[in-house]
């Protein structure tokens, strides 16, 4: 018996529904495929254990590499927070109390470069210590991951503690203002924006 077409219609529309509703389900959750989610437990853990902000952490990352654990840089910073072995790998290492740099094959590994992505996040607020206001401080330390906070103190005073005297008489918003004019990279005040983006998307 042959069907009428109504009845073919109907049937077509829920094979199109069904099909659009298997490719929802398979959509990259962002431009590269990558599951953020994959590394939520990771980077509650380097939150936890460094006191750090973990939107800061996954706002970063969202930055650095858009969650892939396998983005290397033209200058050869490797993975999900983009560190390089001999400048930010080792000074994570001594922040933790370790000597040497890591290697690349373990900035590789998503776990360790959380890790030792947020050991080096650690670093500089340690750098940065006495800034008084939380969203100053983040905006200090994204400023600092992307060009090194004696950079940042210096557009204030070559004396650290007068600048963080200065900064903490400012607030965050003529922080930000201070940044965008005076740091002497411009890639630093861009690299604050596209943080607190990705910061505020979360």
């Amino acid at each position: 018996m042959k069907l009428s077409l109504l009845v073919r219609f109907r049937l077509s529309m829920v094979c199109l529904m069904l099909l659009l509703a298997g490719c929802a389900d398979n959509k990259p959750h962002n431009n590269y495929g990558y599951e953020p989610r994959s590394y939520q437990s990771a980077i509650e853990d380097a939150a936890g254990q460094y006191g750090i902000d973990k939107k800061l952490i996954t706002a970063m990352i969202q930055v650095e590499s858009s969650f892939n654990p396998n983005a290397v840089s033209k200058s050869n910073a490797i993975g999900l927070m983009q560190l390089k072995a001999g400048s930010a790998g080792c000074d994570a290492y001594r922040f933790k109390g370790k000597s040497g740099c890591p290697d690349d094959n373990q900035l590789r590994d998503p776990e360790i470069n959380i890790d030792l992505g947020t050991a080096y996040l650690a670093s500089l607020q340690r750098q940065l210590g006495g800034i008084d206001n939380p969203v100053t401080l983040r905006y200090a330390t994204e400023v600092a991951y992307a060009n090194g906070a004696g950079a940042l103190l210096r557009t204030f005073s070559s004396d650290r503690q007068k600048a963080i005297s200065m900064i903490n008489n400012l607030s965050p918003a003529a922080f930000h203002w201070h940044v965008r004019q005076h740091h002497p990279s411009p890639q630093a005040p861009r690299y604050m924006a596209k943080v607190e983006a990705a910061y505020s998307q979360l």
